[in-house]
C-alpha cells in the first residue's frame, strides 16, 4: 500500500512540474505578446502623428485654394471691367493704350492660367492624399482590432491557465497532504499488522503442533478400526456424494440456456436458407412454372424439401439436453447422455449435407453452362462452389469433435479426461472457420445478386428469392459469429474439470456410477430431512402424575357413570312412550276441535235456515241489526242452559245432543287406524330403501365399469394430445418460419415497388421533358 502511495506521489510530482514548465513558456509567451502589443500601440501612435501633420497640411492647401478662388473671382471681375471701358474708349484712345490693354490682359490671362494649374494639382494631390489617409486609417483600424481581440484572447486563454494551475496546484497540495495523512495510517497500520503476524505466527505453531498430534491419533484410528479406504480405488470412489460445486451447476445451466438460443437462430436460418434454396433451384436457370426443370435440379429441389426433418432435431436435441442440466444433477462430459442424442442428430444433418452436396454443385456446373450465364457470373458460381465444399467440410469437422465429446457418456474409457482441452479448444477454431466460411459465401452471393440484377432476363421472382437467400446467409453469419464467440468467451469453462469430481480429485465419472451416486444423495438428503423432522411436544412430569390421577379418578367412577348412563337411557325410553301417548292425545284433540268446528258450522247454516223461514221481517233486524240489551243477554245464558225448549236455541242444543258418540270407542278406534296407518308406512318405506338400495347397487357396477373406460380413454386421449401437441408445435415453428419468410418478401416487395415507383415518376418526368423539348422544336420548325 505505501509502495503504491508512493508510486501515485511520485506521478503527481512529474505532473505537477510537467505543469509548471508548461506554465513559464506560457508565461514567456504572454510576454512576447505584450511587448508586440505595445510596439503596435506605439506605432499607432506614430501613424496618428502623421495622420494629424496631413491633415493639417490639409486645412492649409483647403485654405489657399478658397484664396486662390477668391483672387481668380476679383481678376475676372476686373478683366470684365476693363473690357467694358476698352469698348467705351475705343475710338477716343489711340493705339499704344489698346496695346497697353492687351499686354496687361495677356499676363492676366498667364497668371490665372498658373494658378489654374496650380489649383488642379493640388486638388489631385489632396485627393490621392485622402484617398491613401483613409486605406491607412481602415488598414490600422482593422489591425488594431484583430490585435485587441487577439490580445483578449491570449489575456482570457492565460487567465484561464493560471485559475487552472492554480487549482491544479492547490489540489496537489490537498493530494500531498491527504497522502502524507495515509502513510501515516499506513506506517501504523504495518505496525500493528506486524504485530499481529507475531501473534498469528505463535497461534501457527499451537494449531500445527495441536493438528501434528490430532493427525498421528486419526491415522492411528483409521489404521486399526477403519476397515479400507475407498477412495485409493476408483469404482469405489466413483460411487461416493461428490463435493457440490452450486455455481458451476448454475453456470452450466445458464450455459446450456444460452446454447439453445443460439441453437434455435442457426436452426431457423438453415431453414430459410434451405428452403430459398430450393426456390431459387426451381427459377432459376429455367423457370418451373414456365417449363420442366432438369432431372438432377428436381432431385435437388426434393432433397432440399427434406431439409426439416434433419434440422429441427437439432434443436430438439439441444432442448433434451438443456432440460436434463438441473440444479439437482451432477453436469458432466461423463452423465450428460442427451448429448450423444445431439450428436446423432448432428451427424444424420451433415450427413443430409453430404448428400446433397453433390446435386448442389452440379446445379452450379449448369448455371454456368446455361446461356444467361456471364463470365463474372461463372467466377461468382465457381467461388460459391468452393465455398459450399468448405461448408460441407467444416461441419464434417464439428461433427466429428461432438462425437468425441460424447463418447465419455457411453464409452468413458474411449477418451481421457487429459484430452478434453484440445477437443474443446479444436471446436471453438472449428466455430470461428464456419464463421469466416459463411462470411465469404455471403460476400460471394451478394456479389453474384448484384451481377444477375443487370441481366436483362431478370425476373422479380428471382430477385426477390435472391434478396431471401442473402438475408437468410447474413443471419447466419451473424448466428455463427455469436456462437464462435460465446463458445470462445466459456471456453475455460468447458475445459475446467472443477464441478463433479471424485474425492481425491483422481478418475472419471461413470454413468452408472453418477447414477447410483444420485440415488445415494437423494437418500442422504431425505434422510437428513427426517432427522430435522421437529420432534413432538413431551408432557411435564408433574402433567403427567396429575392426568395419572384423573385417570384412576375416572376409573373408579366408571361404574357409577354407567350406572348414570343406563338410568339416562331409562328416562329417555319413558319419555319417548310419553311422547308418542302425548301425541296420540294431540291427534285426538285435533280431531275433537274438528268435530266441534264442524258442528259449530252446521249449527250456523241451520240457524240461518230458520232465520230465513220467519213472516216478520222486523224480528230479523231485531236479531241482525239491534244492540242487545242487559235482559236480552240473561235470556240467552239461559237458553245455553241444556233445557229443552221451543225456541231456537233449544231446537239446537237438542241436535247435538243427539248427535254425540261415546268417547272410549271412538279413542280406541283412532288407536287402531293410527297403528295400522304407522305399519302401513314403516312397510313401504321399506319397500322403497330396498329397492334404491338395488338401484345404487346396480348403478354403482355401472359407473365402475364406465370409470374403467373412461381411464382408458383418458390415457388414448392423453397420448393423443401429446401427438396434437407435437404436431402443434411442428405446425408453430413452420408458421413461424413462413412468417418469417413471407414477412421478408413482403418488405423486399415493398422495397421493390417503392424502386419500381421512383424509377416510374423519373421515367414520367423524362418523358414530359421529352414531350416539352419536341413540342419547343416542333414550334420552331413551323416558326422557319
Amino acid at each position: 500500500m505505501a509502495a503504491d502511495l508512493q508510486a501515485k506521489y511520485q506521478k503527481l510530482a512529474q505532473e505537477y512540474s510537467k505543469l509548471r514548465a508548461q506554465n513559464q513558456v506560457l508565461k514567456k509567451a504572454v510576454v512576447d505578446e505584450q511587448a508586440s502589443s505595445t510596439t503596435i500601440k506605439d506605432q499607432l501612435k506614430m501613424k496618428d502623428q502623421s495622420l494629424r501633420k496631413v491633415e493639417q497640411e490639409m486645412d492649409s492647401l483647403t485654405f489657399r485654394n478658397q484664396q486662390l478662388a477668391k483672387r481668380v473671382e476679383l481678376l475676372q471681375e476686373e478683366l470684365s471691367v476693363c473690357d467694358t471701358k476698352g469698348k467705351k474708349n475705343k475710338h477716343k484712345i489711340g493705339d499704344s493704350p489698346s496695346q497697353h490693354n492687351h499686354q496687361h490682359q495677356s499676363v492676366i490671362n498667364e497668371d490665372l492660367q498658373k494658378k489654374i494649374e496650380e489649383n488642379e494639382r493640388l486638388h489631385i494631390q489632396y485627393a490621392e492624399a485622402d484617398e491613401s489617409h483613409r486605406l491607412l486609417e481602415n488598414q490600422l483600424r482593422e489591425r488594431l482590432d484583430v490585435l485587441e481581440k487577439e490580445a483578449a484572447q491570449h489575456q482570457a486563454i492565460v487567465e484561464g491557465l493560471t485559475q487552472k494551475y492554480m487549482e491544479t496546484i492547490e489540489r496537489l497540495q490537498n493530494d500531498k497532504a491527504r497522502l502524507e495523512v495515509k502513510c501515516q495510517a499506513l506506517e501504523r497500520e504495518a505496525k500493528d499488522c506486524r504485530f499481529r503476524t507475531e501473534e498469528c505466527q505463535q497461534q501457527l505453531k499451537k494449531f500445527h503442533i495441536d493438528l501434528s498430534s490430532r493427525l498421528e491419533q486419526a491415522t492411528s484410528i483409521i489404521q486399526e478400526k477403519v476397515p479400507f479406504n475407498d477412495t485409493e480405488n476408483e469404482d469405489y470412489n466413483t460411487l461416493n456424494v461428490p463435493p457440490h460445486n452450486r455455481r458451476h451447476q448454475l453456470k452450466a445451466r445458464d450455459v446450456a440456456g444460452q446454447a439453445l438460443v443460439f441453437i434455435q437462430d442457426l436452426v431457423a436460418a438453415l431453414l430459410n436458407f434451405h428452403s430459398y434454396t430450393e426456390q431459387r433451384v426451381q427459377i432459376f436457370p429455367i423457370d418451373s412454372a414456365i417449363d420442366a426443370i432438369s432431372p438432377l435440379n428436381q432431385k435437388f429441389s426434393q432433397y432440399l424439401h427434406e431439409n426439416a426433418a434433419y434440422v429441427r432435431p437439432l434443436e430438439e436435441g439441444m432442448l433434451q439436453l438443456f432440460e436434463t442440466i438441473t440444479d439437482e444433477t451432477v453436469t458432466t462430459l461423463e452423465t450428460t447422455s442427451k448429448l450423444k442424442g445431439l450428436s446423432d442428430h448432428f451427424t444424420s444433418y451433415t450427413c443430409f449435407l453430404q448428400k446433397i452436396l453433390p446435386y448442389h454443385l452440379k446445379s452450379l456446373e449448369e448455371e454456368c453452362d446455361s446461356s444467361l450465364c456471364t463470365k463474372a457470373l461463372k467466377a461468382k458460381n465457381m467461388e460459391i462452389y468452393g465455398d459450399v465444399k468448405k461448408i460441407s467440410l467444416v461441419f464434417e469437422k464439428l461433427q466429428n469433435y461432438i462425437n468425441l465429446l460424447a463418447l465419455p457418456s457411453t464409452k468413458p474409457q474411449a477418451l481421457p479426461p487429459a484430452n478434453y482441452n484440445a477437443v474443446f479448444t479444436q471446436l471453438a477454431a472449428c466455430l470461428h472457420g464456419l464463421q469466416d466460411v459463411t462470411k465469404d459465401l455471403s460476400k460471394h452471393y451478394t456479389q453474384k445478386a448484384a451481377l444477375e440484377q443487370e441481366l436483362p432476363t431478370l425476373t422479380q421472382k428471382l430477385k426477390t428469392t435472391n434478396e431471401c437467400i442473402l438475408s437468410s446467409l447474413v443471419s447466419l453469419t451473424n448466428v455463427t459469429g455469436k456462437i464462435a464467440t460465446f463458445f470462445s468467451n466459456n471456453l475455460d469453462f468447458f475445459t475446467a474439470l472443477t464441478g463433479y469430481r471424485p474425492r481425491g480429485g483422481a478418475g472419471t465419472m461413470n454413468p452408472l456410477h453418477a447414477e447410483c451416486m444420485l440415488q445415494y444423495k437423494k437418500s442422504a438428503a431425505s434422510y437428513v430431512q427426517l432427522l430435522r423432522k421437529p420432534r413432538p411436544e413431551s408432557v411435564p412430569y408433574e402433567e403427567a402424575l396429575a392426568n395419572q390421577r384423573v385417570l384412576l379418578s375416572s376409573a373408579e367412577s366408571r361404574e357409577g357413570l354407567a350406572l348414570q348412563v343406563q338410568q339416562s337411557q331409562e328416562k329417555i325410553a319413558k319419555l319417548d312412550q310419553e311422547k308418542e301417548h302425548w301425541m296420540l292425545e294431540a291427534q285426538l284433540a285435533k280431531i275433537k276441535l274438528e268435530k266441534e268446528n264442524q258442528r259449530v258450522s252446521d249449527l250456523e247454516s241451520q240457524l240461518i235456515g230458520v232465520i230465513s223461514r220467519q213472516p216478520s221481517p222486523v224480528l230479523q233486524e231485531n236479531l241482525s241489526i239491534q244492540p242487545k240489551t242487559p235482559e236480552e243477554e240473561e235470556v240467552e245464558r239461559n237458553t245455553r242452559q241444556p233445557v229443552r225448549s221451543e225456541s231456537l236455541i233449544g231446537i239446537l242444543l237438542s241436535t247435538t245432543n243427539s248427535d254425540e258418540v261415546p268417547d272410549e270407542e271412538c279413542r280406541e278406534h283412532l288407536i287402531k287406524n293410527h297403528y295400522m296407518a304407522r305399519v302401513a308406512d314403516l312397510t313401504s318405506q321399506l319397500q322403497v330403501a330396498d329397492s334404491k338400495a338395488v338401484h345404487f347397487y346396480a348403478e354403482c357396477r355401472a359407473l365402475a365399469k364406465r370409470l374403467t373406460l373412461a381411464e382408458k380413454s383418458r390415457e388414448s386421449l392423453t397420448k393423443g394430445m401429446k401427438d396434437a401437441n407435437q404436431n402443434i408445435s411442428h405446425l408453430q415453428d413452420e408458421l413461424t418460419t413462413t412468417k418469417r419468410s413471407y414477412e421478408d418478401q413482403l418488405s423486399m416487395m415493398s422495397d421493390h415497388l417503392c424502386s419500381m415507383n421512383e424509377t416510374l415518376t423519373k421515367q414520367r418526368e423524362e418523358i414530359d421533358t421529352l414531350k416539352l423539348v419536341n413540342k419547343g422544336n416542333s414550334k420552331k420548325n413551323k416558326t422557319r
